[in-house]
This record gives C-alpha cells, structure tokens and sequence, in this order.
C-alpha cells in the first residue's frame, strides 16, 4: 500500500516521534520507487543529520546521488537561517538609508534567535526545493524532523501568506499616504508640483519593498497550494506500536488536519514477532493493543507494518535491502 501512495503522489513527507525509524522508512520509499523507475529526490529537513549518517555519505544543501535515479540533500536549519537573514540585510540594505545599516545589523543579530526565525527560513527553503523538484523529479520524499517541530512547519504556510498579504495592505496604505504628501510638495523655483516618477527614490523604494512582499507572498500561497493539494502531496505518520508514539501520532494527525494536508498512511515500524520466543511475544500483543487504539481512532487510513529487523539498517545495501521488504 505505501508504494501504491508513492506511485500516485509527486510529494510526500514522513514524519512521526523521534526515534521510530522515519529517515529509514522514508529513504526505503523513496529507493523503492527510483527503481520502478521514477527519478526521485529524497530531502531531510532533520536538523539531526540522519539522512548522512543512514546512506553513510555525505550530505549537504546541494543535491549528491545515493542510488540511480535517486538524489539526497539536507537543509541545515542554522545554514539556512545564515542564507535567510543575509537575504533579508541585501533587501533592508536596498531601501534603507547607509546611517541605519549599523541598526539593520543589529536588529537581524536578535532576529537570528527569536521564536519562528528557523521555522521560517526553514519554510522558505522547503518552498525553494519543491519548485525546483517539481519540475526536475518525479517525486519527492521529505524527512522530516520531530512531530512538533513538523506539525508548526505544516501549518505555517497558511499563516505566513496570510501575513504577507497584510504587509501588502499596510504597504498600499503607506505608499497612497507617501504619494498624497509628495503631491502636496510644490517646486518652489518653478511653481509645480513635484514629478512623481520613478526616478524618485522614495518610490523606487516603495517599489523594492512591494516586489518583495509580493515575490514572498507567492512563494508561500504556492507552497500552501502544494501542501493542501491531496492529489499531489500527501502525509505519512510513521510510528512505534507504543502508547507515546500513537498518542501523539493522534495529535500530529489532528494537527496535519487542522491545517489542510492530507494524510495518506499509517506506517507501524519495527514490529515485533510473534514466534521468537516468549518475550516477544509478549511484547506483541502489547503492540497489538496500541495498534488496535490508533486504528480505532483513525478508521480509513491504511496501516502497513513493518517489521523488528536485526542488527543496524546503515548504508545504501541495509536500505536495499529494507526497501524490498515494501513489495
């Protein structure tokens, strides 16, 4: 059922609690799929690096191959945030008069760690890659880190073009009040009013800014569009069959919910056997239990489980190997 998800969606992301085997999962997928075929691009937005340490490769903000027709990359929250606010000085830079640079400085220094500056430049580089993916890869696999971490980054597409569009108001506002008092400002050498053209830098200014707000409004409606569109983008919880990693499954699904995306599998990893002796046993119908509250709690979604492998699943033969288990 996963590859059945995969082969009729552009776009997924996996997510779920630390720890229950999200970049492996996500990285047999997406393995699985480059060879039927498809050519794939499997990004982490994991700040843990887990995606390197699982292909035991290097990787980075730029796209390395990992399989044939498979591609990874990383986005490095801290690199990315660096890239976000050295944009953001250029643009400020543009439209701010040279004494105020040292306060530019100074206020993208706070910035850099206030709540949401990660999240946001995050946001915009995911946006980045998925524009560029869409037109390059048949599909693309997003890692994603934590539940919390993933379930504010969903939700915040809608309220950042939210916010955008209400910069654009405010701006319109602004620049009608601008415009109304520069018609008021006479030449007095020549009686006229002043030649309100482009040439003037107060609205060359005004035009940088609204290119901005409206170039970054676009970024996040598109993105938006992409995450709420079912038939392009979906959403796989991957989970432990343990009362934390259901519970707040439960709660990334409500939060996946609330904001639009859809949700397209229940992925129960590293099972435990039923026939390898007591303990085990045991354990299962534990796990039994929990698998049998989630899938009363989320009736409709498919389940597919996978199962307790030995040993370490590390390096490209391990996620072969791993990706055959999904036929």
């Amino acid at each position: 059922m996963l590859l059945d998800l995969a082969g009729r969606r552009r776009v997924l992301f996996f997510g779920g609690k630390g720890g229950v085997g999200k970049t492996s999962v996500a990285s047999a997928v997406g393995l699985a799929a480059a060879r039927s075929g498809r050519k794939v691009l499997l990004v982490s937005t994991d700040p843990a690096h887990n995606l390197g340490h699982l292909w035991q490769q290097t990787i980075g903000p730029e796209v390395v191959a990992l399989a044939d027709d498979l591609d990874g990359v990383e986005i490095d929250p801290d690199a990315t945030t660096d890239e976000h606010l050295s944009a953001v000085r250029e643009t400020l830079y543009s439209v701010m008069p040279e004494h105020l640079r040292g306060e530019v400085d100074r206020y993208l220094k706070l910035s850099r760690q206030s709540p949401g500056t990660h999240e946001a430049a995050t946001l915009e580089r995911i946006a980045g890659v998925l524009q560029m993916g869409l037109l390059t890869y048949d599909l693309i696999v997003f890692d994603t880190a934590p539940s919390g971490h993933t379930s504010r980054l969903m939700a915040l597409p809608e309220i950042m073009a939210s916010w955008m569009e209400g910069l654009l108001r405010n701006r319109q506002k602004s620049e009608k009040f601008g415009a109304a008092v520069r018609g008021l400002t006479r030449d007095t050498n020549r009686s006229r009013l002043v030649d309100d053209t482009p040439h003037d830098p107060l609205v060359e200014r005004d035009l940088r800014i609204r290119r901005t707000l409206i170039g970054r409004r676009e970024k996040f409606e598109r993105l938006r569009d992409t995450l709420g569109d079912g038939e392009l983008t979906s959403f796989v919880i991957v989970l432990a069959a343990e009362r934390l990693p259901v519970l707040e499954s439960l709660e990334l699904h409500e939060h996946l919910r609330a904001a639009g995306v859809h949700v397209g599998e229940l992925v129960v990893n590293r099972r435990s056997p039923s026939d390898a002796g007591e303990f085990l046993a045991q354990r299962r119908e534990l796990e039994d239990q929990f698998l049998e509250m989630l899938t009363g709690k989320l009736p409709g979604i498919p389940v597919t489980e996978l199962p307790l492998l030995p040993g370490e699943l590390v390096g490209a033969e391990a996620v072969g190997r791993f990706a055959d288990m999904l036929d």
